[in-house]
């Protein structure tokens, strides 16, 4: 049985028509098919899907995202790598089955893959605790991360996740510093990693897996510090301003790529990755090999630098880049020259402008 979303209702009514329609089975008994009708409505559903699906608000694509039927981590896993083999275990406390990490191989090279999975029925998402990691959930990642960095394995981590758990069992195991350790181990790997949002990416349950070499984006995915709901609860006192929270927020695939705060998106068949699931595991698949290929040359401190400057250029037009200066360590920025003229004009208004007047009124005595 489908599921379908607030605004797909005039969709649901046509598929049901088309369904009714395909049936031999009438009020009257055994009839004939109607191919022609069938293939009308067909129509109709796919120039209804086009239209709803091209201008869909944040709120929209928020609900999207969350889609019962959308694809999880699970599902990518298994299609898109061969021989992979579950890892489990902390080693401290025990397993998080929020959280499905394993090695296994993309076009005939070995990765890490890690994926925030929320289960597929109500047995599983209870299982899975909804997607919400804890404390040993991350200490697994930061474990395996840093076996993948130790045999220069590439990760790849698919964020789907609506934050950390934050119940108090969670929080006395040190969800907070958990998080922060998985954020730092991210940053400082030697190897690519290559993060992709499938669905939800929230709050820092989502950064601590996403602070990679290359950030991507399902076309209707959301990444956010919060929540629609949340947001509006903090700054309305009122939940039902979740679509007013949404536009502000900024937290769709195309908002956060003209931010700079992602890199890529991928697109979605019409009317979400869950109608035709096959489709965009080929896509994910496609990009994965992709952005492995870009980094194959990268050395390990190219590929640290990469991510840095990644991070670092975030809301600004240039990023850090190698000094030229021998002498200096690290990274170093490189102001664009427009911003470099501005802040000059700014700080030495008053000298620019008695150098312009003196100008003037030179001229004017000269001519006079």
């Amino acid at each position: 049985m489908k599921n379908y979303l607030e605004f797909e209702k005039e969709i649901k009514l046509l598929e049901e028509e088309a369904e009714a329609l395909k049936s031999p089975f009438g009020s009257e008994g055994i009839s004939e098919v109607d191919t022609q009708k069938i293939k009308k409505t067909e129509q109709q559903i796919n120039e209804k899907l086009n239209q709803t699906y091209s201008n869909l608000n944040s709120w929209q694509k928020t609900m999207v995202a969350r889609h019962e039927d959308r694809p999880r981590a699970n599902f990518y896993i298994n299609k898109i790598f061969s021989n992979f083999i579950a890892l489990s275990g902390d080693r401290y406390f025990g397993d998080d089955k929020s959280v499905i990490t394993g090695f296994g191989v993309i076009n005939n090279k070995s990765v890490l893959v890690i994926g925030q999975e929320k289960g597929e029925d109500l047995n599983s998402r209870i299982e899975r605790n909804f997607g919400m990691m804890r404390p040993e959930g991350y200490r697994k990642c930061i474990r395996l991360m840093q076996l993948a960095n130790r045999f220069k394995i590439p990760v790849i981590t698919f964020v789907d996740t609506p934050g950390a758990y934050p119940g108090i069992g969670a929080e006395q195991r040190g969800q907070a510093s958990a998080i922060a350790n998985s954020i730092e181990c991210c940053m400082s790997l030697g190897v690519p990693n290559i993060s992709i949002v499938i669905g939800e990416g929230g709050s820092g349950g989502a950064i601590a897996l996403a602070s990679s070499n290359k950030v991507i984006m399902l076309e209707n995915s959301i990444y956010s510090v919060i929540s629609p709901e949340g947001c509006a609860s903090i700054l309305w006192r009122d939940p039902s301003k979740a679509l007013q929270a949404a536009e502000a927020m900024k937290l769709t695939a195309k908002d956060l790529l003209k931010l700079g705060v992602i890199d890529e998106i991928i697109k979605e068949p019409v009317g979400g990755a869950h109608r035709d699931s096959e489709a965009i595991a080929l896509e994910v698949r496609k990009t994965i090999v992709n952005h492995l290929k870009y980094f194959e040359n990268f050395s390990s401190e190219e590929i640290y630098d990469h991510r840095k400057s990644k991070f670092l250029k975030i809301g600004r037009d240039k990023g850090f880049t190698k000094s030229s200066n021998l002498n200096d360590m690290g990274l170093a920025y490189k102001e664009p020259l427009i911003i470099k003229i501005k802040r000059n004009l700014i700080n030495y208004k008053f000298i620019y402008l008695s150098v312009v007047t003196v100008v003037i009124a030179t001229i004017i005595a000269i001519f006079n």
